[in-house]
């Protein structure tokens, strides 16, 4: 930690002992300063008398160097008992290694970040990077298509919209609906492609034992992404962090939000700021009607449909080793309410199926060399084994949520 001097108080909750300690410190510096002028050896007066007679230049040297020994010392004891009391000393440490690692992958040089920065910048992401591309998604064409235009055109090309306020990109952006449906590529995806920083934040990266801490992290996640735009503020399961409030809400963290919402609307005001909060969510319904207000720009990411699901698939099985009569259209027919993400993990199990038909086929004296492609028969047998899986519980009801 840095910034402490002898004289500070220090204002974290639970350590009012240390400013009872600092004050006491101060009373015994005074002392000392006196002591030093009473017992001084060429002085031949004591007490209030030592003062009637001018020092030398020789006795000013000396004391000024005592002063200044003992200031040190104390300086240095205080900020070691702060640095030995935080249980959160090696979490910063490693934060602030990772974060300058990070910062020296993305390019970024001459910019000087606070500590609350370094802990964010612990989860910076390098556009450059990640393996999200557009063409690793498939059936949500519209959504790329409205994404290109309203985020990233106006930031990759912001020649052709500074004279413009309607035309600037959006400050937040909602991506709501079904678990496993693609928010979270999406948003990887659109950072990658508008060349923009990447802050995945995670929720208990603002949260802090220490009263006023959530608030000084809430600010360097702004103050953090205005130095390092254009950048995204990505926060998955929005819903967790900023949900409706109630008057049962802790005092702490109704302040985080205060400020956080407060310092989003800060980003209105500047007219040159390319900083875009994204959220994704399954649970748009529970966050507060402040936070849709500065997201108004969103985007509904349903359970795909019909010739969705046969383009996932197409998508899934494009570099592996597939029979030439598999049916996709099929395959769609019979995966109807599965999401991406379902889809994804019924091929594996299919391919999974002929891992252990090889397997089972070999012996000793005739091992496995090569795996066989996989059937149609394979698929129908992992979309029943994902049918038997999912329970009615998993059924989602974001199918027609309303957002008014």
């Amino acid at each position: 930690m840095t910034g402490y001097s002898p004289i500070s108080v220090v204002t974290w909750e639970g350590q009012a002992w240390l400013s009872m300690l600092g004050a006491r410190i101060i009373n015994t510096f005074l002392v000392a300063w006196h002591i030093c002028i009473c017992l001084d050896p060429d002085c031949k007066m004591v007490h209030g008398e030592a003062f009637s007679r001018p020092l030398s230049r020789n006795e000013v040297v000396g004391l000024i160097f005592r002063l200044t020994i003992f200031g040190a010392v104390t300086y240095f004891t205080i900020k070691w008992m702060v640095d030995a009391i935080d249980p959160t000393r090696k979490q910063k440490v490693e934060a602030q290694k990772q974060a300058e690692k990070l910062m020296r992958q993305i390019g970024v040089k001459n910019v000087k970040l606070t500590e609350y920065e370094m802990s964010i910048a612990a989860h910076l992401v390098d556009p450059l990077s990640m393996l999200v591309t557009w063409s690793d998604i498939a059936g949500l064409d519209d959504v790329i298509t409205d994404l290109k235009d309203t985020v990233i055109l106006p930031i990759r090309k912001r020649y052709l919209f500074e004279n413009s306020r309607l035309l600037q990109p959006p400050k937040g952006v909602l991506l709501y609906g079904p678990p496993g449906c693609g928010k979270t590529m999406i948003a990887k995806a659109t950072a990658k492609e508008a060349g923009c920083r990447f802050i995945n934040l995670q929720p208990s990266t603002l949260t802090d034992k220490w009263y006023g801490e959530s608030q000084k992290l809430a600010a360097a996640v702004f103050s953090l992404a205005v130095k390092l735009q254009p950048s995204i503020i990505f926060i998955d399961e929005i819903d967790s962090f900023l949900r409706s409030r109630s008057s049962s809400d802790h005092e702490a963290t109704a302040m985080m939000k205060a400020q956080f919402m407060s310092l989003w609307d800060g980003l209105d005001t500047d007219f040159n700021c390319q900083v875009i909060v994204m959220g994704a969510t399954n649970r748009p319904q529970d966050l507060d009607t402040a936070i849709m207000r500065r997201m108004p720009t969103r985007f509904h990411i349903n359970q795909p449909s019909l010739k969705q699901r046969e383009a996932i698939l197409d998508l899934i099985l494009r570099n592996e080793s597939v029979d030439s009569h598999v049916d996709l259209m099929e395959i769609a027919r019979g995966s109807d309410g599965f999401s991406g993400s379902d889809l994804k993990e019924m091929c594996r199990d299919a391919a999974l199926l002929c891992v252990r038909d090889s397997v089972n086929n070999s012996s000793e004296e005739s091992p496995c060399e090569e795996i066989r492609p996989i059937h149609q028969q394979d698929l129908l047998r992992a979309i029943d084994k994902m049918k038997r899986s999912k329970s009615a519980t998993n059924q989602n009801v974001l199918m027609h949520v309303s957002l008014d």
